[in-house]
């Protein structure tokens, strides 16, 4: 009798087993996850980068340090560790750095902003499968969100510091990049603007020269440059070198209304000069 009653109590707890592993329950922590707003599908790391390879901006959370910026559309950015050099997919500023071209218009401008916009921020980093991961340069490729949620690309486009660009193949923000050209345009922002580029930016970059304060006739043309030895050397109109030469006024580079305003500055009259 007490051997019958144990077989019985057996069955039961092996029929509460099996029925309790039928019973519909959450399927694994999908549902808690959906509730919580945490992704459902898994992103593997990215060997690579060294960041998650996101679909959407909402699915961004990790944070990285901007260590430089090199121009509008390149940046330096600390990943765990190692800086890494990122081209920002989809638009295209004026050149300022390579030093086969002449500082084009408006690159400063476009340069200057970006510095303003990034540097010393933290940002997320968004990848793009249709994209690849580097350029022909070697530079990985993304969309830069700053922490407070800026979309930097977007945004260097509709206000006007950079082209729109597609390279090869259409990349996912392609429709809303085009579309804040459109209105950067319409609205003759920034390079679009009759008095800076008016849209065509290969052109050298556009510097003003001050008025005439120094009691000379004449315009105040003369262009001080001071070269990579630091030596201080001016150009007048008709010099072999005066076309070529940009003034950069933050290095300390200016522009004289007399060639005796020159010489008392330090300046010395360039050698290719009529």
């Amino acid at each position: 009798m007490k051997r019958k009653s144990i077989y019985i109590f057996g069955g039961i707890v092996i029929l509460f087993v099996i029925v309790s592993n039928l019973s519909p329950g959450p399927k694994n922590s999908q549902i808690q996850n959906v509730k919580q707003g945490i992704p459902t599908s898994n992103t593997e790391e990215s060997k690579t980068l060294g960041v998650t390879e996101s679909k959407t901006p909402a699915n961004l959370s990790k944070l990285y340090s901007v260590v430089s910026v090199v121009d509008g559309d390149t940046i330096k950015v600390n990943i765990e560790g190692e800086v890494k050099t990122f081209r920002l997919i989809g638009l295209d500023t004026p050149e300022t750095v390579d030093p086969r071209k002449t500082v084009q218009c408006f690159g400063k401008e476009a340069s200057n902003k970006a510095k303003e916009l990034l540097s010393g921020k933290k940002v997320r980093i968004e990848t793009d499968d249709s994209q690849g991961t580097y350029d022909k340069y070697q530079r990985l490729l993304a969309y830069v969100h700053r922490e407070d949620g800026l979309f930097f690309n977007k945004y260097m486009i509709e206000e006007g510091y950079a082209h729109e660009y597609t390279y090869g193949t259409p990349y996912k923000y392609q429709t809303e990049f085009k579309s804040a050209q459109k209105q950067a345009e319409a609205d003759k922002a920034g390079l679009w603007s009759p008095d800076t580029c008016n849209g065509n930016t290969t052109s050298s970059a556009k510097t003003s020269a001050p008025a005439n304060t120094s009691g000379a006739t004449g315009s105040c043309d003369i262009k001080g440059n001071i070269g990579s030895t630091k030596e201080k050397i001016y150009h007048v109109v008709g010099c072999g070198s005066y076309d070529k030469t940009v003034i950069d006024e933050s290095k300390g580079e200016k522009y004289f209304c007399s060639e005796k305003e020159a010489l008392d500055a330090g300046w010395r009259k360039a050698l290719n000069c009529n």
